[in-house]
């Protein structure tokens, strides 16, 4: 509805913001969004990842994840990303609430790493297990990317020799009854999932895709059996050993974009090896971020972003 009782909505918003909800009587009205923290939030175990407000600007969130994304979630929610802005924002909490924090965890973005090392040197750092495994999927869907391109090239070759000839051009239908195009195209989803997950479709599929893509098939089964390191390995020195067998398998597969996920696996390996002491992750950062979505969708965009963060640290702060 347009109005209630002849006020427009718009009216409705205004009203709300300056007379009901006392974004007129609070501190940080003009100022919000340079940072907001709240160090009575402080936990033993914090996350910290990037999240967007509006129009691509990019927050620093630091969150308590003993609050389960609740009240007293939000730690701090700081403009932009730079280590050297950040730092001295949160080194404004005393040491003492600073001292508390025993883990926490972050992605692989050195400007996280740097500001947990700076603001919580007592906590231990977990790099998210999910951001690595993200990186081999990655990997390997640049592989079947290449293949798809190529194909799209063939088959436009193939449409341009036709009609030369003025034949008309029919696609080679696969066993699945898939086009080489269609294949690579659908097969995206599934190299997602793990085997045992995929549908009867997907898997005549994945049987018809690796045995024309041997390659595809050879990455699928490495970014698989990291994935099964995380899940099955409960010991940390068993870890850091299938961890280096599997890098030997990525040297032998030739791989160059797996070459580069096993190399960021052994720079940051320390930090990535600490998840197996907790099984900690950054679901919770994750989870929290899915909120702010929501809430800025459900707000249909974030007009004012003082008034925004008014409404979202009322909220989980």
């Amino acid at each position: 509805m347009s109005s209630f009782y002849g006020i427009s909505a718009s009216k409705l918003r205004r009203y709300y913001r300056n007379k009901l909800s006392g974004f007129q009587d609070w501190e940080h009205r003009e100022n919000a969004r340079d940072g907001l923290i709240f160090p009575q939030n402080i936990s033993g175990h914090l996350s910290i990842d990037e999240t967007c407000l509006s129009h691509g600007e990019l927050y620093t969130v630091v969150t308590n994840k003993e609050a389960h994304g609740k009240k007293g979630t939000i730690v701090a929610i700081l403009s932009g990303t730079k280590s050297e802005n950040i730092i001295p924002i949160l080194q404004k909490i005393q040491h003492r609430l600073r001292n508390k924090v025993q883990e926490i965890t972050l992605d692989l973005a050195g400007n996280m790493g740097l500001i947990a090392k700076r603001c919580f040197s007592n906590a231990v750092q977990v790099i998210d297990r999910f951001h690595v495994q993200q990186l081999a999927t990655e990997a390997l869907q640049e592989i079947r990317i290449k293949h798809r391109w190529q194909a799209i090239e063939e088959e436009n070759q193939a449409i341009e020799a036709a009609r030369k000839v003025k034949e008309t051009y029919l696609p080679k239908l696969l066993p699945n009854g898939d086009t080489v195009k269609q294949m690579l195209a659908r097969s995206r989803y599934l190299l997602y999932k793990s085997e045992h997950k995929w549908t009867l479709e997907q898997r005549e599929r994945a049987g018809v895709l690796f045995e024309r893509y041997p390659d595809v098939g050879k990455a699928y089964r490495l970014a698989q059996e990291l994935s099964w390191i995380f899940n099955t390995t409960i010991d940390k020195i068993y870890a850091f050993t299938r961890l280096a067998k599997w890098a030997d398998k990525v040297e032998q597969a030739g791989f160059r974009s797996f070459n580069t996920v096993s190399r960021t696996i052994n720079i940051h390996h320390k930090k990535i090896l600490n998840y197996f002491d907790n099984r900690s992750t950054n679901a919770s950062a994750e989870s929290f971020n899915a909120k702010i979505k929501a809430f800025r969708s459900q707000f249909r965009g974030v007009g004012d972003i003082n008034f925004f963060l008014f409404r979202l640290t009322k909220l989980f702060a």
